[in-house]
């Protein structure tokens, strides 16, 4: 990555000289503009090519710091799921556009969360670039919190039971307590609660999640139809995972 400012002090230029020089070796195909002055080199085997990235996760820390990678993308890189995706998802407490992006010809889903949940993060490594992602523990929730990060309900429905089987120690689910708690959301806790006593978890975590719960109702996910209450759980869930209340 070179910004800039690396550009003025290896080059010992002023920014406004080095931003320029940029720019021209843009033009000329040197290097490539893959956000608002932030450029890659061009490697030889990639001229010509509208991506020149071989690992795009590692604009992830460049553009949406403090964030990380989580979603779909967690899921995938964690193998909690088969399916392959095409866009990134980020998530990030950095004043930015949300929704989808585009950045050196690859999808970016970015989505806002407040600061309070920049946490349950693991570093991985990306060449010499360290990206967060959010652990499996973190990405459940945050993919409970929003359906829609986790590909959709049946798709995380499906995400999560392969979680149980996987984490499936006391630590895992106390773990899995502990991050809920820290997202200070009562909505949260009936969902889990909820897909808890549906995917079979044990007895001693689903009454911790009912212990928890607040005043009020919330919905599994709210882009669904035909929704039905369950009142132990004061959630509105799709007909379709509907148990006996």
């Amino acid at each position: 990555m070179i910004r800039a400012e690396d550009a003025a002090r290896v080059l010992e230029l002023d920014r406004q000289k080095a931003a320029r020089l940029l720019a021209g070796w843009h033009n000329q195909g040197v290097v490539r503009r893959v956000a608002h002055g932030l450029y890659v080199p061009v490697q030889p085997t990639a001229l010509g090519k509208s991506q020149v990235l071989d690992d795009p996760w590692i604009l992830v820390p460049e553009l949406y710091e403090p964030g990380y990678v989580g979603g779909w993308s967690a899921l995938e890189h964690w193998e909690l799921t088969e399916q392959l995706f095409r866009s990134i998802c980020v998530l990030t407490n950095k004043r930015t556009l949300t929704g989808e992006a585009k950045h050196q010809g690859v999808g970016f889903f970015i989505d806002h969360i407040p600061e309070s949940r920049l946490f349950g993060t693991k570093t991985v490594w990306r060449g010499r670039i360290k990206v967060q992602v959010s652990d499996p523990h973190k990405t459940v929730l945050d993919i409970l919190d929003d359906p829609f990060i986790g590909a959709g309900l049946q798709h995380s429905m499906d995400v999560i039971a392969t979680y149980k089987k996987e984490y499936a120690s006391t630590s895992d689910r106390e773990t899995l307590l502990g991050y809920a708690d820290k997202f200070e959301s009562g909505a949260l806790f009936k969902k889990l609660g909820f897909v808890a006593e549906y995917l079979g978890f044990e007895s001693w975590f689903i009454d911790a999640c009912r212990k928890r719960l607040t005043q009020g109702y919330a919905y599994l996910d709210r882009k669904a139809k035909n929704a039905k209450l369950m009142t132990r759980w004061r959630l509105w869930v799709p007909k379709d995972y509907a148990i006996n209340d």
